[in-house]
């Protein structure tokens, strides 16, 4: 089979692939700079509801429902570096762009909630 042809068939797996890998690059450099962005006053805020949040979370995050984040931004200064987190990574992703489109500037996703843990 010839690359172009490989390419032309299996151009949707090698897509998926790609974005899991950028996924997983993008998260640990969020992790890696962790130690900085608390230092600087980071929030942590975990977007799961608040059963899975019970059920388990990383010390020092505040619990902010990806579905009550909109009215809850209150909670959240827009000077503070702001480090988002849920079980994957798609809730904490959805809500960084919440966040970006109302002006919040230094947002970063971790992807999910146990990587705070490994710090």
């Amino acid at each position: 089979m010839h690359y172009q042809e490989f390419f032309e068939k299996y151009w949707p797996v090698l897509a998926i692939g790609l974005w899991i890998v950028y996924k997983w690059w993008r998260s640990n450099k969020v992790f890696s700079m962790l130690p900085e962005l608390k230092k600087n006053g980071a929030i942590l805020v975990d977007v799961r509801s608040s059963g899975e949040f019970a059920n388990g979370s990383a010390p020092g995050t505040i619990n902010i429902p990806l579905q009550e984040l909109g009215n809850r931004l209150g909670e959240i200064p827009k000077n503070s570096p702001v480090v988002l987190c849920c079980a994957s990574g798609t809730r904490s992703g959805m809500a960084k762009r919440l966040l970006k489109r109302k002006g919040y500037l230094n947002v970063h996703n971790i992807g999910t909630w146990k990587k705070l843990c490994a710090e």
